[in-house]
């Protein structure tokens, strides 16, 4: 008790102190007038007088801003705005008001929102908020009376007073419907309409909020479209890249984008066919021919915007795939070159510039970025592949056909090398399986 001669380390400081619920009056860090002053706001605010509690705050808040001590400021601030909240959720009414429902209705175009407070024994036991969605003719009275029967059997009401903002016509009988103007009834019905405001706002913020971040996209896709002065909006984007090591392997990747995110299902990665040779240009006008040529055959909608990983040169040789397939005309086309994120345009020696903090940019290099990693992945794999394929025709007396029906059966050289004499003879004769097992029971 603070009736005792409390001074600094007479006693000790317990977990409350630590989680923030106590200040530690017993080591002396609170004063007792300060201490007897928080016993009294508790008291105040069970009792239901959040005026004095109220004003107190609002003082302590403004001698912290008046003194720059801006964080006290707010902390001050989060506990008004709490006690506020529980206010509206907890507040013992008056001693003259016993059970009674409190409705209250806001509605903007699409939709209305209800707010029910139920008081038993003078006291707000539970408070409820309705979301309604309008049509065009329905007006607040029509929902309000539709929705109070509704609510009152929710919440097991036996209530013989309700008390609304306006007449409404119910069908319930021996139910007296009062519309305050004055006294404690009327302040039941501002705290029900301001709860019912409060729900209605924040509802809005949600769809606001859910709207940018739909909107967020077609923000990016529109800023693309102007900066590369296209006529429509990319809603689809293609993007292509190359990889090969020293001519080896050339593979080729394309990734989609739609709506400006990965459409991983889209993906295609090419094995490059006709090109002999580290060839990044004929490389390039391969895979852009088979691409768009696949997408005509099946009738397949094309990309308002496709991108070439690469200067002139790469973009040129997609150039050419395209008015093979007298497609040039209906996309736009662009290159992007690594070392000063230079966007090349068909036919313009002079590159294009866009603000590195762009989000138009960050678009294509992610879609840049992308290609390139699908397509090394792509060949690190191919490379795998080769490599396993490559071991086993060192094998005398092994050929493609027989290596590739191993790796078939069994999935991998490891397992190949573990395989016994009677599991080989599954998939090989007599023969290849003595050289097999000769030739790893020799290592």
């Amino acid at each position: 008790s603070l009736q005792k001669n409390m001074g600094r380390g007479d006693y000790k400081k317990c977990l409350e102190y630590d989680i923030k619920n106590c200040n530690a009056p017993c080591e002396g860090w609170e004063t007792a007038e300060e201490y007897n002053e928080r016993i009294e706001q508790i008291k105040n605010i069970l009792r239901g007088n959040f005026g004095p509690v109220k004003r107190h705050f609002q003082q302590k808040m403004l001698e912290h801003a008046e003194n720059m001590a801006f964080e006290k400021a707010q902390a001050i601030k989060e506990k008004l705005v709490a006690l506020e909240d529980y206010q509206g959720k907890s507040t013992v009414v008056s001693t003259t008001i016993r059970d009674v429902d409190v409705f209250s209705i806001a509605s903007d175009d699409k939709h209305a929102y209800v707010n029910y407070i139920k008081v038993v024994n003078g006291a707000i036991i539970n408070t409820y908020t309705q979301e309604l969605v309008k049509n065009l003719d329905d007006d607040e009275t029509d929902l309000l009376s539709f929705v109070i029967p509704e609510l009152r059997e929710r919440f097991n009401s036996i209530a013989p007073e309700i008390i609304v903002p306006f007449e409404v016509e119910l069908a319930e009988k021996d139910l007296t419907l009062t519309v305050p103007k004055i006294g404690d009834k009327k302040k039941l019905l501002e705290l029900s309409e301001k709860n019912v405001d409060f729900f209605l706002r924040q509802k809005q913020r949600e769809r606001i909020n859910k709207s940018n971040k739909q909107t967020s996209a077609e923000r990016i896709l529109r800023t693309l479209q102007q900066d590369l002065h296209m006529d429509t909006v990319p809603l689809h984007i293609e993007c292509f890249d190359n990889s090969n090591m020293q001519g080896s392997f050339p593979v080729s990747s394309c990734v989609v984008f739609k709506n400006a995110k990965p459409s991983k299902s889209d993906y295609r990665h090419y094995n490059v066919k006709t090109v002999k040779g580290p060839n990044d240009f004929a490389s390039m006008e391969e895979v852009v021919y088979r691409r768009y040529r696949r997408l005509l055959e099946e009738e397949q909608s094309l990309p308002q915007l496709i991108i070439i990983d690469g200067g002139k040169g790469q973009l040129s040789a997609a150039v050419k795939s395209l008015e093979k397939l007298g497609i040039s005309d209906k996309v736009t086309v662009i290159g992007i070159a690594k070392r000063l994120e230079e966007i090349f345009f068909p036919n313009d020696p002079v590159p294009l510039y866009i603000n590195k903090k762009s989000e138009s940019l960050k678009l294509i290099q992610q879609a840049r970025n992308e290609a390139h990693r699908f397509a090394i992945t792509f060949h690190r794999n191919q490379r795998s592949k080769d490599f396993t394929r490559t071991e086993l025709l060192d094998i005398p007396g092994i050929g493609e056909k027989t290596a590739a029906k191993l790796l078939k059966h069994f999935g991998s050289v490891k397992k190949v090398r573990e395989a016994s004499a009677e599991e080989l003879a599954k998939v090989l004769n007599a023969s290849a399986v003595k050289k097999v097992m000769g030739y790893f029971g020799a290592q």
